[in-house]
């Protein structure tokens, strides 16, 4: 089975960030360690697996990481652990590698979300320069679950009447407009609306909406 990340108490480097990562899944000894070299080479950590099976039973980065992924694999090929992963709720991107590679073949990898597709033998740049773009992607991917697992959090702490007025605020409705919907006083909402904003971390009135946004609060009813 797929094991998870380690927990974010795994021992960190550098600024507290974890280090980028590369996995390398492919059968051929001699191009995993030419990859190897070359991505260590510019500073970035390589995990290297001959097959999907022993990526599969190995524990996944907890940094930016992506995925440099054979085409043609024994036991399971790569278009296949690309769907396996998809459907395991791993969203690591990938970058296809192939000696055999045509055209639907590469449109199936891309449609199902490759970020990019390389034919062997390419250029160390064009490797190089697939899997910065790659990590880039995924360490965005992490910031943006980060903080919406952060507003998640904030959110827990709202009281039942906290979380009308915030949905009601971000359909644009105002104070006295709040209170008539929610047959309150307009300084009851006032109150409400002060201390949502606080606990939320909420600076504007815009930041609360794009935090309801972000969140998928809609207007109570709906």
């Amino acid at each position: 089975m797929i094991q998870r990340p380690a927990s974010p108490s795994q021992p960190q480097v550098g600024n507290g960030a974890m280090p980028p990562t590369v996995l390398v899944v492919d059968d051929d000894p001699s191009l995993r360690e030419a990859l190897s070299s070359l991505f260590r080479s510019v500073g970035t950590r390589v995990e290297l697996f001959g097959s999907a099976p022993e990526l599969l039973n190995s524990r996944l980065p907890d940094g930016p990481s992506c995925l440099v992924l054979d085409i043609r694999l024994p036991e399971v090929s790569g278009l296949e652990f690309q769907t396996q992963l998809s459907k395991a709720g791993i969203h690591l991107p990938i970058i296809f590698m192939t000696g055999h590679g045509d055209i639907p073949m590469s449109v199936r990898a891309m449609k199902a979300g490759a970020v990019d597709f390389l034919t062997k033998p390419f250029r160390d740049q064009d490797i190089l320069d697939a899997v910065a773009g790659a990590l880039e992607r995924d360490r965005q991917r992490r910031d943006k679950d980060r903080a919406l697992s952060e507003m998640q959090s904030l959110l827990s702490t709202l009281t039942p009447r906290e979380r009308q007025v915030m949905a009601f605020v971000a359909t644009g409705l105002m104070n006295k407009q709040i209170a008539g919907e929610m047959q309150l006083s307009e300084i009851t909402v006032k109150i409400h609306r002060g201390r949502l904003m606080k606990k939320m971390g909420a600076r504007t009135l815009a930041d609360l909406v794009k935090m309801a946004g972000a969140l998928g609060i809609d207007a109570p009813g709906k």
